[in-house]
């Protein structure tokens, strides 16, 4: 009798609860609002240098406003994309998103850090690539830079507006490399969009994941969020560290978990 081979599992997007958790970002939305006033006695300041943040998929920078507002507070110059809303990649921006980086850095003299808010943070990173000169730091969130296209329960809305070609070719390949400057990714295990799974960077020297409690949506009004944003955009530039879990950090952080070696999986269906 010939012994059959062990199926492989899949990585498969968010299931059904976890969706039904995206209903918490209203709340985190309000929660952001009411811990303003303590987030802003606690964080610790910015030194004025330029921030660009990137919208998610079907967003705009209407969906940044209040992240950017409360960098503004804290003393950086935060912009929003410009760009309308976010239907998909387009390679042919990317040039146009480095010189965007290179215009804020003359302008303000400083290295830009960029944030990207899931699909935003594909962009933040490939942009990060091709103007890794004057770029400070890359913080993504919720960002599925790895893994399968499917484990999202946005593929098939993204694929119908964008086609799949996606899926291969020279830019997916490039995604699933961090850029050459430091990379925080934020990402939840309760993330009702993306797997989990796909927002793990492998940690070095210039490569950290922080892990928090919310859902995908809410990321960039939620507390937490705002507060590791804080804490990673206020190191010394040229003297990044990755996060030191200690003190109230292990209270608001956890433990992040391992990269995945997505070799093990089968493709996830469709």
């Amino acid at each position: 009798m010939t012994d059959r081979p062990t199926p492989k599992p899949t990585v498969r997007a968010p299931a059904w609860w976890k969706i039904a958790l995206e209903a918490r970002a209203p709340f985190e939305f309000g929660a952001g609002i009411a811990a303003l006033a303590p987030l802003l006695a606690i964080a610790p300041r910015g030194d004025g240098h330029p921030v660009l943040v990137y919208p998610g998929f079907g967003a705009s920078d209407r969906s940044t406003e209040l992240l950017r507002r409360v960098l503004g507070l804290l003393g950086y110059h935060a912009v929003g994309w410009g760009a309308g809303r976010n239907t998909g990649m387009r390679p042919e921006w990317l040039a146009e998103g480095a010189a965007q980086v290179r215009a804020l850095q003359r302008e303000h003299g400083r290295k830009v850090s960029l944030i990207g808010q899931s699909l935003g943070g594909i962009y933040a990173r490939e942009v990060a690539k091709r103007a890794a000169d004057a770029v400070r730091c890359v913080i993504t969130l919720g960002t599925p830079f790895t893994g399968p296209a499917q484990a999202t329960n946005a593929w098939r809305l993204y694929e119908w507006v964008n086609g799949k070609a996606h899926r291969t070719g020279p830019l997916r390949d490039s995604v699933r490399a961090a850029p050459p400057v430091p990379t925080t990714s934020i990402y939840s295990r309760t993330d009702g969009v993306v797997a989990w799974q796909c927002s793990i960077e492998q940690p070095g020297r210039l490569a950290e994941n922080i892990e928090i409690v919310g859902s995908h949506t809410g990321m960039a009004v939620n507390p937490v969020v705002l507060l590791a944003i804080a804490d990673r955009l206020a190191q010394p530039e040229g003297r990044w560290q990755p996060m030191q879990r200690n003190g109230l950090r292990r209270l608001a952080f956890r433990a992040p978990q391992q990269p995945v070696d997505f070799s093990v999986f089968a493709p996830a269906p469709g």
